[in-house]
């Protein structure tokens, strides 16, 4: 990768207190090749241009990580898609210990082969749906801190992702511009258990790209019959 590319991602992470080491360097321009060479078979992302992965998949990933309260903690990433925000935050925090979550199985290949390829350590990548695996008790509420990005509207996401989350734990949603989702998910946010502490508006650096990060602190643990069964919350959001 050329020294522009590798300059750009270490001072567009500085901008989010992330310094990152020649090492994580390396592995970051791994995984970019990683994602290239897969994504001409499966259908990762519809971004391919190598200045476009770093700015809006990999720095904006670890904009994030100043709402990480330590780096010892359990982090979900509900829907993550190529690995995002899961794999640079782990990259760039290595204690952390990284669930990775999604419905499709070819990702899951994907996203092992990543893991294995990259060798990473304390990260697992698991294939099913979040109102299912948030149902099981190995899952609920076991976590410090629970991420999703441009996975669904917020209603949606609160039932997604707040049953994995502890009581005083955090949920942090990626969204883009818009934050008209905010005003729709008082009600979510009353019956799941969670209020939101922080809206923080960021432009991501080397574009113009907008971005919300909404911080949910978990107040409450979320009652039994939720996550709904699968389909049923994006279907009837609770409004």
């Amino acid at each position: 990768m050329s020294k522009d590319l590798v300059d750009m991602l270490i001072e567009g992470s500085k901008e989010f207190s992330v310094l990152l080491n020649e090492r994580q360097i390396d592995k970051l321009i791994k995984y970019k090749d990683i994602l290239k060479e897969w994504n001409q078979k499966i259908n990762l992302t519809a971004i391919e241009d190598d200045k476009e992965i770093i700015i809006k998949h990999f720095i904006d990933s670890l904009s994030i990580i100043p709402y990480l309260e330590n780096k010892d903690i359990r982090f979900i990433d509900v829907g993550t898609g190529g690995g995002f925000p899961g794999i640079p935050v782990k990259i760039a925090y290595d204690k952390i210990n990284v669930t990775l979550l999604d419905s499709l199985d070819k990702r899951i290949k994907f996203l092992n082969n990543v893991i294995s390829e990259m060798d990473l350590k304390e990260i697992r990548a698991c294939h099913g749906r979040a109102e299912d695996f948030g149902m099981m008790e190995e899952n609920r509420e076991k976590y410090d801190v629970a991420a999703a990005r441009a996975v669904a509207n917020l209603p949606v996401l609160l039932e997604y992702c707040l049953p994995f989350v502890k009581v005083g734990g955090t949920f942090i949603a990626m969204k883009g511009s818009s934050t008209e989702e905010v005003d729709s998910s008082k009600k979510a946010l009353d019956v799941l258990g969670g209020k939101i502490e922080e809206i923080i508006n960021l432009n991501l650096p080397f574009s113009e790209a907008t971005r919300n990060i909404i911080i949910v602190k978990k107040i409450k643990t979320t009652p039994k019959k939720y996550p709904r069964k699968a389909g049923k919350p994006s279907k009837e959001p609770i409004l």
